[in-house]
Parts: C-alpha cells; sequence; structure tokens
C-alpha cells in the first residue's frame, strides 16, 4: 500500500481562533498571526496521515492507492465519510472508473475499508504498484450550526482542549513542571483517539 495522498484540504480548523485566544486570554490583535500559526501546528500535530492519532479531524480528501483488489480495500484514515470514486487501470492498462453500484464503505474494529455489494466482484486490474486508486472523503463531519456560519467541527471536546492545551503550551512562558503537567495532560486526552496502524 503506498502511503495516501491529501487532495482537499480541510477548509477549517478544529478550534477556531477565537476560541484559542479567549483560552489564552488573549483580547488583542497583536498575536494572531503568531497564534494561527501555532494553531496550525498544533493541529497537524494530530490531524492526518502523519499526526500522531493517525486519524483525520476536520473533513477532508484523499487517495489511496493499491496495487490490486483484493476482499477488501482498507482505508488508513478515520473516520471515513464517504468514497468519492475508485478508478483502476484494466488488463490494457487504461484508466477505467468503478461503478459505485458495486461497492460500499463499510468499517471494523481495525479501520474503515471499501467492500463488495452483494452478487458484485471486481474486475481485473494491470499489474502496477498503483493500479486501484480510491478517492474518499475522512474526518469529522463539519455541522454548521442551524442557521449559523461559519460551518462547526464536530470534532470530538478531548481532541480539541489537546489542540488548545498544545497551543498554550507553545505560546505562555510555563514553568518546567507546568510544561510537564501541560504534556501530561495533552497525551491524556489523545491517547484513547489514537488508531492502531492498519
Amino acid at each position: 500500500m503506498l502511503a495516501p495522498v491529501r487532495t482537499v484540504e480541510p477548509a477549517i480548523t478544529p478550534v477556531s481562533l477565537a476560541d484559542v485566544k479567549a483560552q489564552l486570554r488573549v483580547d488583542h490583535t497583536d498575536d494572531d498571526v503568531m497564534i494561527g500559526a501555532l494553531l496550525t501546528a498544533a493541529t497537524e500535530r494530530f490531524d492526518g496521515w502523519t499526526g500522531i492519532l493517525g486519524r483525520c479531524l476536520v473533513e477532508q480528501t484523499w487517495r489511496q492507492e493499491l496495487a490490486c483488489f483484493s476482499g477488501c480495500l482498507r482505508l488508513p484514515l478515520a473516520p471515513a465519510l464517504s468514497v468519492d470514486s475508485i478508478t483502476y487501470f484494466d488488463g490494457e492498462n487504461a484508466q477505467q472508473t468503478l461503478d459505485a453500484s458495486v461497492y460500499a464503505l463499510f468499517s471494523d474494529s481495525r479501520s474503515p475499508y471499501v467492500g463488495l455489494k452483494p452478487d458484485q466482484s471486481w474486475p481485473g486490474s494491470y499489474s502496477r504498484r498503483d493500479a486501484v486508486s480510491v478517492t474518499f472523503k475522512a474526518g469529522y463531519a463539519t455541522t454548521p450550526a442551524q442557521g449559523e456560519t461559519p460551518a462547526q467541527s464536530s470534532v470530538p471536546e478531548p481532541i480539541k482542549l489537546a489542540i488548545i492545551l498544545q497551543v498554550k503550551l507553545n505560546y505562555d512562558p510555563l514553568e518546567p513542571a507546568v510544561r510537564e503537567s501541560y504534556q501530561r495532560a495533552i497525551d491524556a486526552l489523545a491517547t484513547p483517539f489514537r488508531r492502531v496502524g492498519v
């Protein structure tokens, strides 16, 4: 399995700049650029293929390429929201798009995966490392509050708090003992959401 590639970035961060500033008790705009950069760095620490949680936070789109069709096509990032398309190189090495009536998105204790619907079968594919390509949306759904904008993230509160504490850890001048305490709190909040590798 090749490493997945993010094709569409998240539209929002799991926590807004305003929420982070409120927790930092910052009521001016002088540090907005720096706090925004710290928020981005903290989010990236937890989010996506390279994040320590091994999952997506806010809705985003990924492409996973595989060498062939198999019983199930494992997706390396959860939670998976939908499969946008599956393309493959047929026996003549020509790219084709698989009809969505053939497959469905499932999830088990290991990870989300794409499997066959009843009475369906996978087509043959050309022998190459990227023979099959699954484009899928992953992350916690972005759900605007009714009648409100901007969109709100449905990322679990412990992850949001871990991100805020990570920003605080890097923004505030803290004594070593306090820094250690913050780091333990961040680890405790994040650990239940860590995924075991696929």
